[in-house]
């Protein structure tokens, strides 16, 4: 803490010295100060070692929170494909005859991801991580709960979307608990564990889908997952502590206030060192809301990658759609057997992502290190770089090997090319994001993921029709070329350009 002309307290606050902390001109000026220079009191971190600070955490605590904070991220993409293998029975039992219907009824479950981190996101950076997480993950457990119980198409839908609302909270909120916790230098290894489970869960959700689909009723899809969902928010009421640096200081703040004497506390300002002036909550809470829309509508790095992303994304959900029609159509499996293919896409994402995060911190220290000792963004952009080559590949792999019917095993091969590349792309993109605009990474992320998530939700409502008209080979063709074209230059041009954009923003961190 630091006071200007005030009586010492016994705490006393230094700014962390940190390579990475976070400047308190990060925070916007949020209302005029009511109260004279000279009783003023900033409350600060004890120093750069202070244990209360996430940071210095001991790493037991900080990989149980990104364990949690994981395990929720996973949870909700589960529910949001475990229903594919299923929907033939949905549309059985509900009358549903047109494919995009049905394609709808799984997808529209992550068009709830395009809007709900846009208020999510920033709420996290004014009520903390923890409790946004925690009644969100209620919110969707209950929806999740009542698709169980749908009776038509449209509670389905419904039901889905609102579960989709609450199920996107991980996604917004997530990698800013990653930011919070670990420091530039080695966050590489916990966003590679926590950017894998939001893929691999639309992963094992159809493996384990298809089989309930084929032995039990569609409805155990979903009190399943409610029960699965369950387990993991006991867990997290125990274990997810708050980790956000302005709520904790905050809480510092209020407890200061609450053992200093009456009269000094009604002529002292008290506040942390990220408010620049007294709070006000109507103003910062119309900032924050704003601030996703106005970084996804004034910064080129978040346009860039979130168009990429989107596309990325989308065809991943594409190919969860289509994979049943594969192997059911194509090769004559059951059900139950063409759900194991699933077991190709995570092998490629599991894979893959295991690779990069052994790697991606050693490729940021040695390039760190070759820029005289300072790190940059840019340095996360390496292992996007296979990414771009794997994903077309795969996709021209699994298209043209599916269409001529070659034995299954060489499409599951392009599969997991998809898989690999995708998870080598995701990773190097939040990465990157979370690197640039680390205090307001959530609403950063927020704003990356909202065309992604609308892509997720569009790509599966076309697909039937394109592969029915063009096939598998050809309709992978067009897919494989726009990868090429969207994915190739952006890592090259980030490379060269990154640092001009992020001089040039507000948000962005120096």
């Amino acid at each position: 803490m630091n006071e200007k002309n005030a009586e010492p307290l016994d705490t006393v606050a230094h700014n962390d010295k940190s390579s990475d902390s976070l400047p308190a001109t990060a925070v916007e000026d949020v209302g005029p100060s009511n109260a004279p220079a000279e009783d003023v009191l900033i409350v600060d971190w004890e120093g750069p070692d202070d244990l209360e600070n996430p940071r210095n955490w001991t790493t037991r605590a900080k990989w149980g929170a990104t364990a949690i904070v994981s395990a929720f991220t996973f949870i909700s993409p589960v529910s949001s494909s475990m229903v594919a293998p299923a929907v033939g029975q949905i549309a059985q039992q509900f009358g549903i005859t047109s494919t995009v219907i049905e394609a709808m009824s799984i997808s529209v479950f992550v068009l709830a991801y395009a809007f709900g981190p846009l208020f999510l996101g920033p709420m996290s950076e004014m009520y903390g991580r923890s409790r946004v997480l925690q009644i969100s993950n209620l919110w969707f457990l209950a929806w999740n709960l009542g698709c169980a119980f749908a009776q038509n198409t449209g509670q389905l839908i419904a039901f889905r979307f609102l579960a989709g609302l609450g199920g996107s909270a991980p996604l917004a909120v997530g990698g800013g608990v990653i930011g919070d916790l670990f420091s530039a230098d080695n966050r590489g290894q916990a966003i590679a564990i926590y950017s894998l489970a939001p893929l691999i869960g639309p992963v094992v959700g159809p493996i384990a889908g298809a089989w309930i689909a084929e032995r039990t009723t569609w409805r155990w899809v979903f009190w399943s997952t409610t029960i699965a969902d369950g387990i993991v928010q006991i867990l997290g009421l125990f274990f997810l502590k708050e980790t956000y640096a302005p709520i904790l200081l905050e809480r510092k703040a209020e407890k200061i206030r609450k053992d200093m004497d009456e009269e000094k506390a009604n002529r002292m300002q008290i506040r942390t060192v990220f408010q620049t002036s007294k709070q006000n909550w109507t103003s910062f809470f119309g900032k924050s809301l704003v601030r996703p829309f106005a970084l996804f509508i004034r910064e080129p790095i978040v346009q860039a990658l979130g168009l990429y992303m989107a596309f990325v994304y989308g065809q991943l959900y594409l190919f969860i759609t289509t994979l049943p029609s594969i192997y059911e159509g194509l090769y004559h499996e059951k059900v139950g057997i063409a759900g194991l293919h699933y077991l190709a896409l995570g092998v490629g994402l599991s894979g893959a992502s295991q690779v990069n995060a052994r790697m991606m911190d050693k490729i940021y220290a040695l390039l760190k290190k070759r820029n005289g000792g300072v790190g940059k963004p840019e340095f996360r952009l390496p292992s996007i770089i296979p990414g771009t080559i794997l994903l077309p590949v795969g996709l021209l792999l699994n298209g043209w090997t599916a269409q001529n019917r070659v034995f299954w095993l060489v499409p599951d091969i392009g599969t997991a090319f998809v898989g690999a590349g995708t998870i080598l792309v995701f990773q190097s993109i939040q990465t990157y994001v979370l690197d640039c605009y680390t205090l307001h990474a959530a609403s950063a992320l927020a704003a990356v993921s909202f065309l992604r998530s609308i892509a997720g939700f569009g790509f599966p409502l076309f697909a039937p029709s394109m592969f029915n008209a063009l096939g598998y080979g050809k309709g992978d063709t067009i897919l494989a070329v726009v990868a090429i074209v969207i994915g190739c230059p952006a890592p090259w041009l980030l490379w060269y350009y990154g640092e001009r954009l992020r001089a040039a923003s507000r948000h962005a961190r120096s």
